[in-house]
Order: C-alpha cells, then structure tokens, then sequence
C-alpha cells in the first residue's frame, strides 16, 4: 500500500510539471503570435506606402507628360498663327476654291494669282508679258503682287502705254520679283529684284511699306512656288 501511494504521488508530480512545461509553451506560442502580428502590420504598412509612392511618381510622371504635351500643343498654335496671312485686304479673299488662300497655296504663283479676283489686271499683264512659264517654273520666289486697285492709280494712258511696250512691261513686272521666299521676319531689308532694281521694305509685324509708298495689304499669302505680299500701289524700280 505504501508502495503504491508512492507511485501514484510520483506519477501525480510528474503529471503536473508537464502540464506546466506545456503552458509555458504555450505562453511562448501566443507571445510569438503576438510578436508577429507588428511585423505583419509593419510590412502592409511599408507595401502600402510603397503602392502609394509608386503612385504619386506615376499621377506625377502623367501629369508631366500632359504639361508637356500642351505646351507642345501651345507651341504648334502659336506656329500655325505665325503662318497665316495678315492685312486688311485678306478679308477680300474668297473663302474657298481656287482663289481661297488654301486654293492659292496648291498653285504655282501665275496660276494662284490668276484664281484671285484681286489680281486680275497684274494676272493680265503677266499673260501679255508671257511670263506665266517663267513664274511658275521658278523654285522659290518672293512676290509684291499690286492689287487691281494699285493699278488703278496709274493713268489710263500710261498703263496702256506700258502693256503695249512687252520690254518694258516685263521689266516693271520682273521689278515686283524676288528670288527666295521671304517671311514676315526676313521682310524689311534691301532686296534684288529679277530686273535688277532694289525693292526697299520698312516696316516689321503685320505693318510694311514697299518703296516708301506702297503698303502690304495683305501678307505672307502662301502659293506652291512663292510667297506672296498683295501691295497697293505699282513699283516704279529704282
């Protein structure tokens, strides 16, 4: 009997320490899960805040990109702008067809000035002088084109003398003639005509005097082969 409580006690003790042993295992177990939790958090923090890193640098990148593509959008405005035709006398020309400014620029000059209506007097001397071949056949020109009304300061029979003299019709036609294409930019200046005299601009922005007299009324008007400055007064040559 002794023996045998003796047992039971020893096998109660042991029972005991390994109920202990286990629940300070457990107890570690839960501070370990506790533990990891903070890591967990911690990490989805940091994944987060990477995410939204990544992207504020992507909206910021986008935005840049749409900056960017305005201003270029901007820049292509302001050239077109820069490109267009200026003067009082542009509102004369018609809208559409071939006289139109989008008509005349797909013509060489002879054939695009002949398509205005404002050019029917020089587009007549040119066909008399038969510089129409000439004219159109050239690689580049600069054009003073007198309006009809340019002509029309000339007497009658002062004008009829110079289309019955061919010579000196293409001369004074050839005197409105420069080679090269000028813009608005490169206008004022001295230049060469193809009959050897000087044409004088003055003169900057959308404002130029031909010759000290004769004005630019309509500017920069574009054909296949020349650009074009509708003036309003006839060039004399010096």
């Amino acid at each position: 009997m002794k023996t045998r409580t003796t047992v039971t006690l020893a096998a109660a003790t042991l029972l005991t320490a390994s109920l202990t042993a286990c629940g300070s295992s457990g107890s570690g177990g839960s501070a370990s899960s506790g533990n990891s939790t903070p890591m967990a958090s911690s990490s989805s923090s940091m994944t987060s805040d990477a995410g939204s890193g990544m992207s504020s640098s992507a909206m910021g990148s986008e935005s840049g990109m749409g900056s960017s593509m305005a201003s270029e959008s901007g820049m292509g405005s302001g050239a077109a702008n820069a490109a267009q035709p200026f003067g009082p006398a542009c509102s004369t020309v018609p809208k559409d067809g071939k006289g139109s400014f989008s008509g005349m620029a797909q013509d060489p000059v002879a054939t695009a000035a002949s398509n205005n209506p404002a050019l029917s007097t020089l587009t007549a001397a040119v066909k008399k002088a038969g510089l129409v071949d000439t004219l159109n056949s050239a690689s580049a020109l600069t054009v003073f084109a007198p309006a009809d009304s340019a002509f029309a300061k000339i007497p009658k029979a002062d004008l009829d003398a110079v289309l019955a003299d061919k010579a000196k019709l293409t001369k004074l036609l050839t005197g409105h003639v420069v080679q090269g294409r000028l813009s608005p930019q490169q206008l004022a200046g001295t230049h060469k005509s193809l009959a050897g005299t000087t044409v004088t601009v003055a003169g900057s922005g959308e404002n130029f005097k031909v010759d000290g007299n004769s004005a630019v009324v309509c500017g920069n008007v574009q054909t296949a082969n020349a650009t074009v400055y509708i003036v309003d007064t006839v060039l004399m040559g010096k």
